[in-house]
């Protein structure tokens, strides 16, 4: 990610050189980014109706929810808009918490609640905030063998060339795993130079402009 917020040529495709110019391929410029936790949030995220026993899921909604919160203002987004967002969330471990929870209660020769043969699948949170948020475009969930960052970015330069989106949602989100880790989620908002300026409000983050 070059530093003026374009994806550039040696990050991701044929997108944008050094200076923002236009490459063979469609740019992007990163337009918005929100986390959990932030600063003066607590150990758990905000609860999310549906989803129990693990946090992965609460996680990326509420990463979810700050990034589009600070990019289009409260839900939903208007349908013109929504229907060229896509998501794509990107996690290693996927969602340990559940895969916990879920041995836990075969271990101990337990019924396995519904819930988690749901929340199990990660397009079960992604079609949570797409539906919340009226984000009718693709929806990709991804375990990257590589960099996860690498890999968001270039799903969502890929969405974008071939036409199927003018933005793209891309959530990071990994669980901790043994003691002392912490759980993290980041969310950020790619939009092609194409879709213009006057999409909706302007993220007010300061380090919009500069993610990695």
């Amino acid at each position: 990610m070059n530093r003026n917020g374009t994806v550039g040529k040696g990050n991701v495709g044929n997108g944008t050189g050094g200076d923002g110019t236009r490459g063979d391929g469609a740019a992007l410029r990163w337009t918005c980014s929100a986390r959990w936790p932030e600063p003066g949030d607590g150990d758990q995220p905000p609860p999310l109706p549906g989803f129990v026993e693990s946090t992965f899921s609460p996680m990326v909604a509420a990463a979810a929810e700050r990034c589009l919160r600070q990019a289009v203002g409260p839900p939903p987004v208007a349908p013109e808009r929504g229907e060229r967002i896509a998501v794509v969330l990107v996690s290693v471990g996927g969602d340990v918490g559940t895969a916990d929870a879920t041995a836990a209660a075969v271990d101990a020769g337990r019924s396995v609640p519904p819930l988690l043969f749901f929340q199990s699948v990660p397009n079960s949170v992604v079609g949570h905030v797409a539906s919340r948020w009226g984000l009718a475009g693709p929806v990709l969930c991804v375990s990257p063998v590589g960099d996860p960052q690498d890999d968001g970015r270039e799903l969502a330069q890929l969405l974008v060339e071939d036409g199927e989106a003018d933005e793209v949602l891309v959530i990071l989100a990994e669980q901790a795993r043994g003691p002392g880790g912490r759980s993290h989620a980041t969310a950020v908002l790619a939009r092609s130079w194409d879709a213009g300026e006057d999409s909706g409000p302007q993220c007010s983050n300061h380090e919009c402009s500069n993610h990695e």
